[in-house]
């Protein structure tokens, strides 16, 4: 990549800077002292260090007086501020030589925050949970972002060296050695990545590189990135890279791609349709290699298939429409965007079920009756990502509550149910599986002004709670309480839910998924049961996968009986005369051959 170092074949590295602000660019070598580096045109700088090699360390000084690290830093071995770290990438030992992925209908997803997964807080402490992964029925590991940035703990959304494994995680070598031990156990490693915007503290480009961040577009984190104003050709390359680099270099199965809807890009061709078509012209080729994403603005033609049914550019989009429905069920919330399926939540989980998204173009009363989404009735179920709870709908509350404190456990399991047997990709929040209750709580370590600015910003959020019921984010006793403990699923009620979500996972893989690459929604077999209650069934040709679901407390009675054998049901329906009746929070999967 034209970024960052590249270790010469004769000995030595070549390092390159972007900076087409800067009058002069001299290369910082620990050990050696100072090196001129060439204007060689367009902004670029290089050259070329005979004395330099894997482990050394450096920074770029520019103008003679602003020392910066290396923008495509692949390794910051004392943060964000300090010195990069030249890295080989070739002196990895690989095992997973024969690795080529998994299908896509394959995937359940297990996403987890590294600083919080585990109490050593790092990519080793899950290495040594990957089979508890395994035993579970996961398929696909998916990081929260990992990218450098300031401070002790974050979400990781404010990174600010998008090369660079963050050093607290246990850097670039300990993210290699956890996706070859999950290659080995057949699980994928799937990566968030952050496209829309820089971290606001700790981001030296604007320095030297100011075309970096777009002049004409605003998101709700400050300046975008410019995708499309001038000078925005080597930004596309950058992030282009970013995306190749994480897929090559450590072998991840693919990138979830974090709220796209911010992604600003008036250019004739979109950047997502540039990241997209390198990844699978590049590491696409020869492997299953999956992108995600996360929009709110339900743009299906990015999930369209080609003819045959291959994937044209992103396998998947975490289905929020999905989520929203299900948690107004179960909670019976109504405030913020929850609104907007209050009024009939189960008219807009059945058009999830059955086409994709429940927004296809309507205007959105919570969006001020601007139009959300576009149609997806054409698109596989395996274009939609489900969920009952991910990092956003838990810790974007004020108190970051689970669904597990939130909803009755009745109606949990019945979702459950519904979520982890249905033919969309499932995915679970670290904890989930075991009935988790601690919480999530959003938290970022940050300096002063910045510190302030964001308690304050979070007060405003929830204008109705009060200053005590919203937790500092920059506070150490809102990050520890979100570090999951692992001494709860050595619990009675912790082994009964793990015992709930390893059964239906089970399930799932023997029954469900043969099928899922196939099943298409049945004209007419989407229907209401009552205020509370549904039937939805896809097939293929003969092949019937069949639910009947009692999402309320009032029994259903008189239901006819789907075709087929009942191979999940919760509690068990009472059947009489070839008709069941459903008790509150019942459900029942059937499948026929």
């Amino acid at each position: 990549m034209p970024f960052g170092t590249r270790i010469l074949a004769g000995g030595g590295v070549r390092f390159q800077l972007f900076a087409p602000a800067a009058h002069a660019v001299t290369l910082a070598l620990d050990g050696v002292g100072d090196l001129y580096m060439d204007d060689t045109g367009d902004g670029w700088y290089a050259c070329d260090a005979p004395a330099a090699g894997p482990g050394s360390r450096y920074r770029f000084l520019i103008d003679g007086s602003l020392a910066v690290p290396d923008p495509a830093s692949r390794q910051q071995p004392l943060g964000h501020a300090g010195p990069s770290e030249v890295i080989d990438p070739n002196q990895f030992t690989w095992t997973d030589q024969a690795w080529r992925g998994r299908p896509w209908e394959d995937a359940v997803i297990h996403e987890v925050h590294v600083g919080s997964f585990t109490p050593e807080g790092d990519f080793d402490g899950i290495r040594r949970r990957l089979d508890h992964l395994l035993d579970l029925g996961v398929t696909a590991l998916e990081l929260m972002p990992v990218a450098e940035g300031p401070g002790r703990w974050s979400w990781g959304y404010d990174g600010v060296l998008p090369f660079a494994p963050r050093h607290g995680y246990g850097g670039s070598q300990a993210l290699r050695q956890l996706v070859d031990a999950a290659h080995a156990r057949g699980l994928m490693v799937l990566l968030d990545v952050v496209y829309n915007h820089f971290g606001p503290e700790g981001n030296f480009l604007p320095n030297y590189a100011p075309a970096f961040l777009s002049r004409r577009h605003q998101t709700p984190w400050g300046a975008a990135i410019n995708f499309d104003d001038v000078d925005s050709a080597p930004v596309r390359t950058f992030f282009v890279h970013n995306a190749l680099y994480w897929l090559e270099e450590y072998h991840l199965d693919g990138l979830r791609l974090d709220a796209v809807h911010a992604i600003i890009d008036e250019s004739e061709q979109h950047i997502l349709l540039d990241i997209a078509e390198a990844v699978h012209q590049g590491p696409g080729t020869d492997r299953e290699v999956h992108l995600i994403l996360e929009n709110d603005a339900n743009e299906a033609r990015y999930l369209r298939r080609e003819a045959g049914g291959s994937v044209r550019h992103f396998s998947a989009q975490w289905n929020d429409d999905l989520h929203h429905s299900l948690h107004v069920l179960l909670t019976e919330e109504a405030t913020g965007y929850y609104a907007d399926y209050a009024s009939d939540p189960l008219r807009r989980l059945l058009c999830c079920l059955e086409q994709g998204f429940a927004w296809q173009g309507e205007p959105s009363p919570f969006r001020g009756g601007r139009p959300r989404g576009e149609p997806s009735a054409d698109l596989p179920a395996a274009a939609f990502v489900g969920f009952l709870q991910n990092h956003d709908q838990i810790g974007n509350r004020a108190a970051g509550e689970r669904i597990s404190v939130l909803a009755p456990e009745p109606a949990l399991r019945a979702a459950t149910a519904l979520l982890l047997l249905a033919p969309f990709p499932p995915l679970l929040f670290m904890g989930q599986e075991w009935g988790a209750r601690q919480p999530f709580p959003f938290f970022w370590d940050c300096e002063e002004p910045l510190a302030t600015a964001v308690r304050e910003g979070r007060q405003r959020e929830f204008p109705d709670q009060h200053a005590e019921q919203v937790p500092d984010p920059c506070a150490e006793e809102t990050f520890r309480a979100a570090v999951l403990d692992w001494s709860w699923p050595e619990s009675a009620a912790a082994r009964e839910w793990f015992a709930l979500h390893r059964e239906l996972l089970h399930l799932r893989r023997e029954l469900v998924l043969p099928m899922l690459g196939r099943l298409r929604p049945v004209p007419g077999g989407f229907c209401r049961l009552g205020d509370r209650g549904l039937v939805a069934t896809w097939c293929h040709g003969a092949r019937r996968l069949t639910v009947l679901a009692n999402l309320g407390p009032q029994q259903l009675c008189d239901l006819v009986r789907p075709s087929g054998a009942c191979f999940y049901a919760a509690p068990e329906p009472v059947a009489a005369m070839g008709e069941l009746t459903l008790v509150p929070w019942g459900v029942a999967w059937f499948a026929s051959s």
